[in-house]
């Protein structure tokens, strides 16, 4: 259980900040930024919930995304290692229902026949942000797996990666499913 009856320590006033482990890193740190980065795509969903009236639907959907994604950065805040005991993972079955609701929203999608331009209404608009985020915490994710004793889950990985597939999926139906989608022209303005 957490709780969080102080909110500023002081800790962090000369430029770390303690792991879910108590270790102390730099804040400029890869993992703090990885779950940091993972906080900030949290934070650009919140702000898509709030085009949502219309769509509860997905509103739910983001809903258990955002609670994933404390469950992430859980994950990410406490490496695992070798012979400790065991914390707070993301599992494989968050992955899957995510590909289920993918899925779901994709079946009526008009196709594409071209990219689609970041935008239309103002949820298709923050989603297309969030997606930016949650790729480039993604990649962050996936250089801090690449480093030496940097531990990383892979249903961690695979998580951001189909979230971002999730996110624009989202997009397209808040853009009347497609139909609203603005496509790109290649070289349209030459």
């Amino acid at each position: 259980m957490v709780v969080l009856n102080r909110i500023y320590t002081r800790t962090g006033d000369d430029g770390t900040t303690a792991l879910g482990t108590g270790e102390r890193r730099p804040k400029y740190d890869l993992r703090v930024s990885a779950y940091g980065t993972v906080d900030e795509t949290n934070a650009a969903i919140g702000v898509v919930r709030l085009h949502l009236a219309h769509a509860r639907s997905l509103d739910a959907m983001l809903g258990l995304i955002q609670n994933d994604l404390f469950d992430l950065g859980a994950d990410l805040a406490v490496p695992q290692r070798e012979g400790k005991a065991e914390r707070l993972r993301l599992l494989a079955s968050q992955v899957e229902r995510l590909e289920n609701d993918i899925d779901m929203l994709n079946a009526p999608l008009a196709d594409l026949t071209s990219f689609v331009l970041p935008g239309g209404t103002p949820a298709a608009a923050h989603l297309h942000v969030a997606r930016t985020i949650c790729r480039r915490a993604e990649r962050i994710m996936v250089e801090l797996a690449a480093q030496p004793d940097e531990p990383v889950s892979d249903a961690g990985i695979q998580y951001m990666n189909r979230l971002s597939d999730f996110l624009f999926v989202a997009s397209r139906s808040q853009n009347d499913n497609g139909a609203g989608d603005v496509l790109w022209v290649p070289g349209q303005n030459r």
